[in-house]
């Protein structure tokens, strides 16, 4: 989900007027579902509301130019690669464009050549945004002679590790070496098999609070999820080995 102000402009002849015929006025704010519009709308739409989220006002001169400036949140479809979550890159696909005109009759053209311009971007608390380019694309379909234009912008993005690093990696990576202090206790003590359990309730609401963060997906296993699953696997064993030992001892 990403909030934009998507710039807007194009010639009306239709709208063109002689300021000295009415007081000098060269310019006008217009209601925008008054004037005719480009349907630039998001291809690749994951919520199904392809319209703006506000009506706002237009900007119309006497020549005819109309600037408009609305306001948008827009929900976009993207593949997420989850594998080595949290130290993932991750590059999601926004393709704006007519959906009625060709290109003959709107033209699709970016102002900034970064892409976006970020200099009202708000910095996020789990993202840094690391390049956003935009490419201007011409597709030709059977049923049309004409091109449509569209302009796709590719956000590459990449997560912020430091509160997945304190509050996930560290505590995993110390339980996970409490597993060897079990074999350094006595083997007439009880408290073996407890502390080996203790252990493996703790990988496994490690490993639940994993599932819940990362988005669900059958395409890859995070290698932090391996990592826990392996974890468990050593436990249970280490739980088996310490069974033997206890009824070896006490034989």
């Amino acid at each position: 989900m990403a909030e934009f102000f998507p710039f807007q402009y194009w010639n009306d002849y239709k709208l063109t007027w002689d300021p000295r015929e009415y007081g000098g006025v060269d310019m006008l704010h217009v209601p925008s579902d008054h004037i005719w519009r480009p349907d630039i709308v998001l291809y690749n739409n994951a919520d199904g509301n392809f319209e703006v989220t506000l009506e706002t006002k237009a900007q119309l001169d006497n020549r005819g130019t109309i600037q408009w400036k609305p306001p948008a949140i827009y929900k976009s479809s993207c593949e997420i690669d989850v594998e080595y979550f949290p130290f993932d890159e991750q590059t999601c696909l926004m393709k704006f464009g007519s959906w009625t005109y060709d290109g003959d009759e709107v033209e699709g053209t970016n102002r900034v050549e970064i892409g976006i311009d970020l200099s009202e971007f708000y910095l996020s608390v789990e993202w840094d945004i690391l390049d956003v380019p935009a490419i201007r694309n011409e597709k030709f379909y059977t049923c049309c002679e004409e091109p449509y234009i569209d302009i796709t912008f590719n956000i590459s993005m990449r997560r912020k590790t430091l509160f997945y690093t304190v509050n996930l990696i560290i505590p995993c990576m110390g339980i996970s070496f409490l597993t060897v202090l079990v074999f350094y206790l006595p083997s007439d003590s009880g408290e073996k098999v407890s502390l080996s359990i203790s252990i493996l309730l703790s990988l496994t609401v490690f490993f639940l609070l994993l599932a819940e963060i990362i988005p669900p997906t059958s395409l890859v296993v995070p290698l932090l999820g391996k990592y826990l699953l392996f974890t468990m696997i050593l436990v249970t064993l280490s739980i088996c080995v310490t069974v033997v030992v206890l009824n070896v001892h006490f034989r």
